[in-house]
């Protein structure tokens, strides 16, 4: 099993800047591609970013592209998220999510679903 904690959340005014954590433990070895993840109030989880098991491949949804930054160490077992030009579209619980499964190569997932471990989440809200 693999645990997963996220820090990093709070309250900050659009244009500002969130750096997340997740830091993980147990059976972290078996950690292959990790992501972070979103869910607002009234809408459903949403995919946010993926970095691969070497932090050589990543992927972001489109809303975040360029302001957002998703990074590893597996030296430390942590991932992060930097998160530049906040709007308050970007309010929402941050959930990091890691994967166990070998997909071959940088495959990322980016559906919830692929994913069997969650942390409990960190609020995020942006205010206008």
């Amino acid at each position: 099993q693999v645990q997963l904690v996220e820090s990093g959340g709070g309250l900050v005014q659009a244009g500002g800047s969130l750096r997340l954590s997740c830091a993980a433990s147990g059976r972290t070895f078996s950690v292959y591609a990790m992501s972070w993840f979103r869910q607002a109030p009234g809408k459903e989880r949403e995919f946010v970013a993926a970095i691969s098991k070497s932090g050589d491949s990543t992927y972001y949804v489109d809303s975040v592209k360029g302001r957002f930054t998703i990074s590893r160490d597996n030296a430390k077992n942590t991932m992060d998220l930097q998160m530049n030009s906040l709007k308050p579209e970007d309010t929402a619980v941050y959930y990091c999510a890691a994967d166990l499964v070998y997909r071959g190569g940088n495959y990322l997932p980016i559906r919830g679903l692929q994913y069997a471990h969650w942390g409990q989440g960190t609020q995020v809200t942006i205010s206008s």
